[in-house]
């Protein structure tokens, strides 16, 4: 890469990957302890474990190309800063909806590494193809407890259903185009957001539907929007503040 509009459109696509990477990891590590059993405690406490470390390598890649360090990155930004997503930001509520976000979430992620495994921009490509290999069994176990748990109850059944009625719109906000889509596509770095929603409705379509779950119509995507340009919901910055607890407490540690 050499002009100085691809390397921001390259920044400007590892910041939101990292950042929702950062904050998903932090909202999964938020069950351990209070899982509904021991099992998931310690299943979301490891795919937290694999998103925070996928972070870090996304920040220390945009350290590579001018950026500030990991730590600054993650901890020493404001919150308009943070380009993440409005899905992830979300509390984690009960486990149905942490569920179903990481079922959302973790199948558009996997379709992004896929896409990226071939993309131009060859560091991003090899760090694509190791991430793939780690989320497939991030959408093994999403899928496993989805077909569970509609299998089950009366109640499991109607909370699944609800929660995906709650969160089908939020999660759009992951592909919330941004400046550089053109360039990105033109380039083979990236083949863009909404290449990557297209094919991601299609997978939850047919999964979904297999499973009995109805999703709802989402009317205006856009309205999920915001994040990658810097406007959260009230969520993001009390996170913030929970995160960088310690930093702000002890200036000289690390992560």
């Amino acid at each position: 890469m050499s002009s100085p509009e691809q390397y921001n459109a390259i920044k400007e696509l590892l910041y939101k990957m990292a950042d929702d990477q950062l904050i998903i990891g932090h909202r999964n590590s938020e069950w351990t302890g209070i899982g509904p059993v021991l099992e998931e405690d310690i299943a979301f406490g490891s795919m937290a474990q694999d998103k925070v470390g996928h972070a870090y390598n996304f920040y220390q890649l945009l350290h590579e190309m001018g950026e500030a360090d990991p730590d600054t990155i993650a901890f020493q930004r404001d919150e308009k800063d943070f380009k993440c997503s409005h899905l992830v930001e979300l509390p984690i509520g009960e486990f149905d909806f942490s569920l179903v976000r990481h079922f959302l979430f973790d199948h558009a992620e996997y379709i992004r590494f896929e896409m990226l495994a071939n993309s131009s921009f060859e560091p991003l490509a090899n760090l694509a193809r190791k991430y793939k290999s780690e989320i497939k069994y991030h959408i093994f176990h999403a899928n496993t407890w989805i077909k569970q748990l509609m299998n089950g109850s009366e109640e499991s059944k109607a909370r699944i259903q609800s929660s995906f009625n709650e969160l089908l719109q939020a999660s759009f906000s992951i592909f919330e185009p941004g400046p550089f889509e053109d360039l990105l596509i033109k380039e083979g770095i990236f083949d863009g957001e909404k290449a990557l929603e297209i094919k991601w409705f299609e997978t939850i379509s047919a999964i979904t539907s297999d499973n009995g779950i109805k999703l709802p119509e989402v009317q205006d995507k856009s309205i999920a929007y915001g994040g990658r340009k810097g406007y959260h919901t009230e969520y993001l910055k009390p996170l913030l503040l929970e995160m960088t607890e310690v930093l702000r407490s002890e200036p000289g540690a690390e992560w």
